[in-house]
């Protein structure tokens, strides 16, 4: 499986939501597929309850910058994160909203929108903290970047020991996330 093009993906929301794990976990997944990647978090002092973003670029070419300025897919979990970086996805990019948390709606014609009701299906599914893997699972389903065996070997990394258990819960979420149409 091979992308067709640079994915250069932002992950926003606030702290505690895993936004940096859901990063880590794409990134791991694109090293794994032989890519070349990169993967930049940046977080607000306050931690749990402030701002939280992550840049992950994925490539078949030597990435110059880590630093995502104009994504082409853009994941949103909380409404400062869509209202901060909206504006800068490129035309033809793809945004990803979680709709539990999010009321508003995208208005610009030139990307294309999906909305999830991510952190409530979690919650709904007894996954609850995992709604950022839904989010991951439902952008596997639009652009597939690696294979599945790939991915689920990103997620084994970053799952650190101590939380070995989650992973089924991790992988379940994943799975609800791709079969969202």
């Amino acid at each position: 499986m091979s992308i067709q093009k640079d994915l250069n993906i932002v992950i926003a929301g606030f702290g505690g939501q895993g936004i940096l794990f859901a990063g880590k976990v794409l990134a791991y997944a694109g090293l794994q597929e032989g890519m070349e990647i990169s993967w930049l978090p940046s977080y607000g002092p306050e931690m749990r309850g402030g701002t939280a973003n992550c840049s992950i670029c994925l490539s078949h070419e030597p990435i110059g910058s880590p630093l995502v300025v104009t994504p082409n897919v853009l994941v949103a979990m909380n409404l400062p994160s869509l209202d901060k970086f909206v504006d800068a996805v490129e035309p033809g990019g793809l945004i990803l909203v979680d709709s539990s948390l999010i009321d508003k709606k995208v208005t610009r014609t030139d990307v294309t929108v999906r909305y999830i009701p991510a952190t409530r299906l979690a919650e709904d599914n007894g996954l609850k903290g995992l709604a950022n893997i839904i989010m991951m699972g439902c952008l596997y389903q639009e652009i597939p970047f690696c294979s599945e065996k790939n991915l689920d070997e990103g997620l084994q990394k970053c799952i650190p020991a101590r939380k070995a258990a989650m992973l089924d819960l991790n992988r379940k979420a994943f799975a609800l996330g791709q079969s969202l149409k």
